[in-house]
């Protein structure tokens, strides 16, 4: 049976992948329900990001911290929420190992006090029952650990083993809301994604890196020797897999969503200067910016993600190859620059 959202709440709306979402529910030809974005507008999110909407006026803001219990309750009361899309986290692995207390407290505390807001008003104030609501859970692959060359790809069963203060903090996240399902009965989806790349993104994300240097003819920074390997999936693509999940997906149940786009660092670097020599032009070619840096601690060796799950049971899969999502994410960026002064500020994935 399909689920049907009426009014929905997006913590971390402003951010990359939360703007992306509502973008890409807004724009879709459908029936629209009424979506709240909560976002406390940290160096990650910015309203600028969700500009010019379409069907804007089923869209609402609130600035607000998803650690604020009662802040969390009056929403959930004054626009009768039914469905809740969880994407409010810390997620800088480089931010986590030099501040991981920030980590805890939004990702761990934040999703617990999310939690205990649901419950207090679904299960004892509303009654409602998994026809009537619904929250997805937005995780991470690197919850899995590191994989070697020869280790097949992560699927929904596979062990934690998280690496980084920002991975451990995302699976205990996963592990409350996977609790609060069985104990209390919570209406819970999860997923978990490979690295995203696309339109929005942070500057200091490693492909939003690599082109903004090559804007600015800037050194390009490489970790070690540029052999760790992602798996990468547009965002838009991610945004699809997790409209999918919350009308057509199993409460309980978790989905992976990738891109079946594995490249090793380098090769991604170079990728992306090639199409930046035939979209943008310069006098040599951007790969003669490119400097490997000092590695990272505990740098994760490969990420892989198996899909084959949510092809299966929801029939989505990603629609972009690593080309043509990259092609349009240079676009946006090359158009973002004409717009603004580029950020200069040069960090790692």
């Amino acid at each position: 049976m399909s689920y049907t959202p009426r009014n929905v709440l997006v913590t971390g709306g402003a951010g990359f992948i939360g703007a992306n979402f509502i973008r890409c529910w807004l724009s879709q030809n459908c029936d629209v329900p009424n979506i709240i974005n909560l976002d406390l507008l940290t160096y990650a999110g910015t309203l600028s990001h969700l500009k010019n909407l379409p069907n804007h006026h089923n869209y609402f803001f609130v600035q607000g911290d998803i650690n604020d219990k009662e802040l969390l309750i009056s929403l959930l009361r004054q626009y009768n929420i039914d469905t809740i899309v969880h994407f409010a986290a810390e997620s800088h692995v480089d931010r986590s190992i030099c501040g991981p207390a920030a980590f805890v407290q939004t990702n761990i505390i934040g999703t617990f006090t999310l939690l205990e807001a649901v419950k207090s008003v679904w299960l004892y104030e509303k009654k409602w029952d998994e026809k009537h609501c619904r929250f997805h859970h937005i995780s991470t692959d690197e919850v899995y650990g590191t994989l070697n060359q020869h280790q097949l790809p992560f699927t929904e069963k596979s062990t934690y083993q998280p690496n980084s203060p920002y991975s451990a903090s995302k699976a205990s996240s996963d592990y409350l809301a996977r609790s609060y399902h069985h104990t209390y009965g919570l209406p819970i989806t999860m997923s978990h994604c490979s690295n995203n790349y696309g339109p929005y993104q942070h500057s200091e994300k490693f492909i939003p890196t690599i082109i903004r240097s090559c804007l600015n003819k800037q050194p390009i920074p490489v970790y070690g020797n540029g052999s760790n390997i992602r798996d990468w999936i547009y965002v838009e693509d991610h945004c699809l897999g997790i409209l999918s999940i919350l009308k057509n997906g199993k409460n309980g149940e978790t989905y992976n969503l990738g891109g079946n786009c594995e490249k090793n660092n380098l090769m991604l670097t170079k990728d992306i200067c090639q199409l930046m020599d035939e979209i943008h032009p310069w006098k040599q070619p951007y790969e003669t910016l490119i400097q490997f840096v000092k590695d990272r601690p505990g740098h994760d060796w490969r990420y892989a993600i198996d899909s084959s799950k949510t092809k299966n049971f929801l029939g989505w899969e990603p629609k972009e190859n690593l080309i043509s999502g990259l092609r349009k994410t240079i676009q946006f960026y090359i158009e973002s620059s004409k717009e603004r002064a580029p950020n200069l500020v040069i960090h790692m994935e």
